[in-house]
């Protein structure tokens, strides 16, 4: 299978940050927008095309902040996600007309119940993927880390 590229958006608002609200088995679970990129398709707009699809809202992009690899056979969910191998690309970012109304998806993933903004310090409580992340939101936002392969 061949290695697949997704672009992620952290918008960071007063101490919170945006994130998807899913559900399976075992509850909630939060991710950050954004997904897979498609051919022919920046990263930019790869993730432009995400973050008005799951969090029903246009994004600015801004630097790119982390680098993470996730290869699949070597997590948790090794049963389901055993051929995945993505590269995710963290990307600071700020939505245009935050004050309009509160996002909401347009195409929400399969998993998606909602859109949910949760304070930084409430991170390690919650199902975050990925979660070792955590530590470098809470830093400042201007260093690009290779986070190398995490969950």
């Amino acid at each position: 299978m061949a290695i697949r590229n997704s672009a992620k958006a952290i918008i960071i608002r007063d101490d919170k940050i945006l994130l998807t609200k899913n559900k399976d088995g075992n509850g909630f679970f939060y991710l950050f927008p954004g997904g897979g990129q498609e051919q022919g398709e920046t990263l930019h707009e790869a993730l432009k095309r995400e973050c008005i699809e799951e969090i029903g809202r246009e994004v600015e992009v801004g630097e790119l902040l982390h680098i993470r690899e996730y290869i699949g056979r070597n997590h948790e969910h090794a049963s389901f996600d055993y051929d995945v191998h993505q590269m995710e690309f963290y990307f600071k970012c700020s939505m245009f007309n935050e004050m309009d109304k509160e996002p909401a998806p347009t195409n929400p993933d399969s998993h998606q119940v909602g859109v949910e903004w949760m304070d930084l310090t409430e991170l390690s409580k919650c199902r975050l993927y990925p979660n070792k992340i955590i530590p470098y939101l809470n830093k400042e936002l201007a260093q690009v880390v290779y986070l190398g392969d995490i969950n």
